[in-house]
C-alpha cells in the first residue's frame, strides 16, 4: 500500500509539473566551437554562412557578445553554472572544481519545472556535475524523446570548426586564401592565409550543421512555439583570437530568434531583423533562459537574464580572463565598454603565446614564431611573442579592431584608462576572483570545502591583501624591490608567492638585492613560494644559490613524489630557467610522468613539460644536446 501510494504521489508531481511547464516555450541552443563573428549577419562579405544569416533576418543578433573565457572548458563553467569561472575556481583549462551544495546547474532547475532537457553532446565543464544533469547527454540526444506535450530544452553543438580542423589536411579548399583578410597581428604568409581560408570553410560547414537542426524543428510543427540561439563558444581558433582574452578572442556571434508567439519574453529592443548594442556575456545565458522559462534566477548567478520576465537593464561592461592554458599558467583579466577594451597583465614575464604545444600544431603558430626568432616580424605581429609585455593594455576598438596600438601611456586616454581598471577591480572584488591563489594553494586551502566557499571566507582569502600584492609584484616597478622582499615574510603565502614572484618578474637586479631573502624563502612551508624563489636565484643568482634553487626544482618535479600541480610548476621553472638548468636534464627525461591530481584531466599537462625540456624524451632518448641547443631561443623569447 505504501509502495502504491508513494507512486501515485509521484505521477502526480510529474503531471503536474509538466501541465505548469506545458505553458512555457520550447529553447533550442545551437552552438559552435572556435570561431568568432565571421559571418555574414555580421557584414563578413567572406562569409558563407547562409543558416545563421536567415535565423538573423527573422530574429535579432547581438553585436556585442563576449564568452567569460577565450577556450572553451571555462567558457562552458560560466554558461552551465551563471557564475566567472575566476569565482567558481573553475578557470584553469581542464581543472574540475565543486560547487557549494546550494549552488544547482541551470539544467537541473529546468528540468524541476517540467523542461526536458538534452545536451548533444559535449560537457567539459571545470566544475563537477551531477550524473542526472540532463534528460540525455550523447551524441544522440535529442528534444524528439520527450514525453507528449512536455516542453524541451536542446543544445546542439557543432565541432566542426574547432580549432584542430583548422590544421587538418588535406583539405577541399572553397575559400580562396588570396581572398582572406590577414590581420594585421599574423604575417602574411602561404601558411597563414590557407589557415585562415580553412577557418571560413569550417565556419560554413558549422553553419551547414544548424540547417537540418532548424528544418527538422519546422518539419515537426514546433518553428512557432521555439526560442532559437545561435552562438559560437568564443573567438577563432586562430593563435591570438583562441585563450587570449582580447576582443578578438571574447568576442561570438550570437543570434536569438523569438517566435511571435513568444516575443513578450524577448529583449526589450527585440525587433525582427534588427540589432542590438546589449552587452552579453556568457555568464549571463543561465539567468536568461532560466528567466525565459519563468523561473527567477538565484540571487548568487553573477549574470543578468537580458530576457524573459526578470531580464535586467543593460549592462556598462563585459569581463574577461584568463587563466592556466593547459600547462602554461598565466593570469589576465580584460574589460570592455564595447568601444575600449582594458587587459590587466599580472604575469607580464610570460608571452601571450607561451609555448603551449596544442596551439603549436597549427602551421600558422609555428611560422609566425619562426619569423619571429629570425627577427622579421613587425612590430604589431611581435607583440604576440614579446617580454615582458605590457603591465597594461589599452586598445580602441573602433579605430584599432586589430588590437595592436596601445593606448595606456596616451595622455588623451588616461580618463578612459582610470574607468575601465577602476570598473575591473571593482568587478574582481564582487566575484570574489579566487584565481589570485597559486593553482596548488586554491586546491589545498578549499579542500574539505569548495573554492567559491573559500573567496568569501576572509580568514583564509584575505582578497584585498592579496590582491594588492599581486598589483605589486606585476606593476615591474623597479622601486618596489624593498616592499617585494617585505612580502617575502608575510604570513599569508599567498602574499610570499606573490613577493617572489615580484622579484623574479624584475630580473638580475632585484633577485641580486634580495638573494638573502629569496634563499631564505627556499624553505618556506609553500611549495608555491619555494619554487618560485627557486626559479628567481637558479636563473639570476650567484653560483652558490644557484646550485641550492637547482635542487629544489629537481625536488618538486617528480610527480609521483609531489603531485602532478607541484611537478608542472617546478618543471615549468626549470624550463624557464634553460641552459642554467641542463644537469637537470637527465633526471627529467628518466622522470615517472604521472603521479597525484586533483582530476585525471590534468594526465597530459607533465608530459608535455617533459618533452619540451627534454625533446628526445618522447622517444626514450635522453635529449640533452638537443634540450641545450634548444633552450637559448626559449628563454630569449619566453614563448
Amino acid at each position: 500500500m505504501k509502495t502504491i501510494f508513494t507512486t501515485l504521489l509521484v505521477l502526480s508531481a510529474t503531471f503536474c509539473g509538466r501541465s505548469h511547464a506545458a505553458d512555457r516555450p520550447n529553447i533550442l541552443w545551437l552552438t559552435s566551437e572556435d570561431h568568432g563573428p565571421e559571418m555574414g549577419c555580421y557584414g563578413d562579405k567572406l562569409a558563407r554562412t547562409p543558416h545563421v544569416d536567415a535565423l538573423a533576418a527573422k530574429g535579432m543578433l547581438f553585436k556585442r557578445a563576449w564568452s567569460t573565457a577565450p577556450v572553451c572548458a571555462p567558457a562552458r563553467t560560466a554558461i552551465i553554472s551563471g557564475i566567472y569561472p575566476s569565482s567558481s575556481g573553475g578557470l584553469h583549462m581542464r581543472s574540475m572544481v565543486s560547487l557549494p551544495a546550494e549552488m544547482k546547474l541551470y539544467p537541473q532547475y529546468l528540468r524541476e519545472a517540467g523542461y526536458y532537457c538534452t545536451n548533444n553532446s559535449k560537457t567539459d565543464y571545470n566544475v563537477r556535475s551531477p550524473r542526472n544533469l540532463w534528460d540525455e547527454s550523447s551524441r544522440n540526444a535529442t528534444w524528439k524523446n520527450r514525453a507528449e506535450g512536455q516542453p524541451f530544452f536542446a543544445v546542439f553543438n557543432s565541432t566542426k570548426s574547432h580549432e584542430s580542423q583548422i590544421r587538418t589536411r588535406p583539405h577541399k579548399q572553397i575559400t580562396r586564401p588570396e581572398d582572406v583578410r590577414v590581420p594585421t597581428y599574423h604575417p602574411d604568409t602561404p601558411e597563414v592565409r590557407q589557415d585562415w581560408a580553412q577557418y571560413y570553410d569550417k565556419v560554413s560547414e558549422a553553419d551547414a550543421d544548424a540547417g537540418p537542426r532548424l528544418a527538422e524543428l519546422a518539419a515537426a510543427g514546433l518553428a512557432d512555439d521555439t526560442i532559437v540561439f545561435y552562438y559560437g563558444d568564443h573567438g577563432s581558433g586562430m593563435p591570438r583570437s583562441k585563450r587570449w582574452p582580447s576582443n578578438s578572442g571574447l568576442r561570438v556571434p550570437m543570434v536569438v530568434y523569438f517566435p511571435p508567439k513568444w516575443e513578450n519574453l524577448a529583449p526589450k529592443e527585440y525587433k525582427p531583423g534588427g540589432q542590438s548594442e546589449r552587452l552579453v556575456s556568457f555568464v549571463d545565458l543561465a539567468p536568461t533562459v532560466l528567466s525565459i522559462a519563468g523561473i527567477r534566477p538565484p540571487e548568487w548567478m553573477q549574470g543578468h537574464a537580458f530576457a524573459g520576465p526578470y531580464q535586467s537593464k543593460p549592462q556598462p561592461y563585459l569581463f574577461g580572463q584568463r587563466g592556466r592554458m593547459d600547462e602554461r599558467m598565466d593570469l589576465v583579466r580584460s574589460v570592455t565598454d564595447g568601444r575600449y577594451i582594458y587587459l590587466r597583465n599580472y604575469h607580464p614575464h610570460v608571452s601571450q603565446a607561451q609555448r603551449v604545444t596544442y596551439q603549436f600544431e597549427t602551421p600558422t603558430t609555428r611560422v609566425w614564431h619562426q619569423l619571429f626568432t629570425d627577427g622579421r616580424t613587425t612590430q604589431a605581429q611581435s607583440l604576440f611573442w614579446r617580454v615582458p609585455k605590457a603591465v597594461e593594455e589599452l586598445y580602441d576598438l573602433q579605430t584599432d579592431p586589430d588590437e595592436v596600438h596601445n593606448l595606456a601611456d596616451s595622455p588623451e586616454h588616461q580618463a578612459v584608462l582610470e574607468k575601465l581598471r577602476t570598473a575591473l577591480r571593482e568587478h574582481l572584488a564582487c566575484v570574489r576572483d579566487i584565481c589570485f591563489l597559486p593553482e596548488i594553494e586554491l586546491h589545498a586551502r578549499s579542500a574539505g570545502s569548495t573554492p567559491h566557499e573559500l573567496a568569501r571566507d576572509p580568514a583564509t582569502y584575505p582578497f584585498e591583501k592579496i590582491l594588492g600584492a599581486a598589483e605589486l609584484a606585476s606593476n615591474l616597478d623597479a622601486g618596489a624591490v624593498p616592499t617585494l622582499a617585505e612580502l617575502l615574510t608575510d604570513s599569508d603565502s599567498a602574499a610570499r608567492y606573490w613577493g617572489a614572484l615580484g622579484l623574479l618578474m624584475r630580473g638580475p637586479d632585484a633577485v641580486k638585492q634580495e638573494t638573502a631573502a629569496l634563499e631564505r624563502a627556499l624553505a618556506d612551508e609553500s611549495s608555491a613560494v619555494r619554487i618560485v624563489a627557486a626559479e628567481a636565484l637558479a636563473a639570476h643568482g650567484n653560483p652558490a644559490a644557484r646550485g641550492r634553487a637547482l635542487d629544489t626544482l629537481a625536488a618538486f618535479a617528480p610527480p609521483e613524489k609531489n603531485g602532478v600541480l607541484v611537478s608542472m610548476s617546478a618543471l615549468a621553472a626549470i624550463e624557464a630557467v634553460g641552459v642554467k638548468a641542463a644537469s637537470l636534464h637527465p633526471a627529467i627525461a628518466a622522470m615517472q610522468p604521472s603521479g597525484p591530481s586533483p582530476d585525471g584531466r590534468y594526465n597530459s599537462y607533465v608530459p608535455r613539460l617533459i618533452a619540451n625540456i627534454v625533446p628526445a624524451a618522447k622517444s626514450g632518448g635522453n635529449g640533452e644536446s638537443k634540450a641545450k641547443a634548444k633552450s637559448p631561443r626559449r628563454t630569449k623569447t619566453r614563448p
